[in-house]
């Protein structure tokens, strides 16, 4: 990163206002009725590129603005503050997850091929590492990528797909040597046009309805070795590379979800009455809301060093996990907390904290549960 690629603080709440301005116009009329059909339309893609909001730090040769971290965090900030916890998860796999991927480890022609289409909308990313029998232990895995002929045939079944519906283009890690252990996995691009390749229905879940959640089926599935991604073998020391990314996006929507929540329900709890006077008046309420504040200005605090860290190349997997973890199980006990303090009317569709709620339990579980968030903080601690 160079100097010109930082952004002034002016520079990115202006970015952060006109974000505001695109949701209130082309999501916030809709996104209930998305709820309901459990998809959200492929045009909103194409708005969110042809508008700029898409793999913003993607170098402008690339078609993005260049732009650091932090200019790509302030959409999923948007995005989870105001509660669309769907658009948050499946914009963060395309743009901080699925791009990077290709920027940092693929060859210039992957590179020309998909991230101008990936900035412009015009082409989805997915990542699919989860299978029926193999989630957090990607060493399970059973999908295969068998090489005949210069060309690879992969196999397999991948399940929890985010965007599994709308994309154009996947990474996918198989097997390529099945007695190999971790270094027998390798990484391809895979165009979802070619032959063989077939998505499977969108997954009904208890939260983030709207977002896209499939099942994909590779049945010689034929891609050239110049689809591998950053090398043959390497595929699960990448996915350790680039897993802190991932996580620090999770953290960064999970904490200003925490936030989002909060504001809504000190909203609610001034307006509404209870024995003749605000339920904010009561000690309980304020003591409540005072402790899930101060968790989260706390947290806050550490994702801002964890973004600075990252800006540097210099956040580990262990911090990464820390951020992780202690803020999506933050998100989950706000949720819990908030709700209450709505009353009866928490548990009603109609009131957003229910859909906060159903959407925050998702995030101690997908880019790694808590349970391997401690495994890998304790290894640190006291090795395995």
């Amino acid at each position: 990163m160079t100097a010109d690629t930082l952004l002034s603080r002016e520079d990115r709440e202006l970015f952060r206002d006109t974000f505001r301005k695109f949701l209130k116009n082309e999501v916030e009329p809709y996104y209930a009725q998305w709820e309901k059909e459990e998809i959200f339309p492929r045009e909103l893609w194409h708005k969110l590129g042809q508008n700029g909001f898409l793999a913003v730090d993607v170098p402008e040769e690339y078609g993005g603005y260049g732009a650091d971290f932090a200019l790509s965090a302030i959409i999923i900030d948007e995005f989870a503050r105001n509660n669309y916890m769907a658009l948050a998860s499946s914009v963060s796999v395309h743009s901080d997850i699925v791009t990077p991927y290709i920027l940092h480890l693929g060859s210039e022609e992957q590179k020309q091929q998909w991230l101008p289409k990936m900035v412009s909308g015009e082409a989805v990313g997915a990542i699919a590492m989860t299978e029926p029998g193999a989630g957090s232990d990607l060493q399970g895995m059973r999908t295969s990528a068998v090489l005949k002929d210069g060309q690879y045939s992969i196999n397999g079944q991948k399940t929890f797909i985010t965007n599994g519906q709308h994309c154009d283009v996947i990474v996918v890690a198989a097997k390529t040597d099945p007695n190999a252990g971790a270094k027998g996995i390798t990484l391809f691009t895979v165009d979802a046009t070619l032959p063989g390749f077939e998505r499977g229905r969108n997954l009904e879940k208890m939260g983030l309805h709207c977002g896209d959640t499939s099942e994909l089926f590779f049945d010689n599935v034929t891609v050239p070795e110049a689809e591998i991604l950053g090398g043959l073998g390497k595929g699960f020391a990448n996915l350790m590379n680039e897993l802190p990314r991932e996580r620090l996006i999770l953290a960064i929507s999970a904490i200003m979800a925490c936030e989002g929540m909060i504001e809504s329900t000190v909203e609610y709890v001034n307006e509404r009455k209870a024995f003749g006077m605000a339920v904010s008046q009561f000690q309980n309420t304020r003591f409540k809301l005072a402790d899930l504040k101060t968790q989260v200005e706390v947290n806050k605090a550490y994702i801002q060093q964890c973004i600075g860290k990252y800006e540097q190349n210099a956040l580990s997997a262990v911090e990464a996990s820390m951020a992780k973890l202690s803020t999506t199980e933050l998100q989950s006990k706000v949720a819990d907390e908030c709700l209450q303090l709505f009353g009866g009317y928490g548990y009603m569709m109609e009131y957003g904290i229910s859909r906060a709620y159903m959407d925050a339990r998702i995030q101690r579980i997908y880019g790694g549960t808590s349970e391997i968030m401690k495994e890998i903080i304790a290894r640190s601690l006291v090795g395995k």
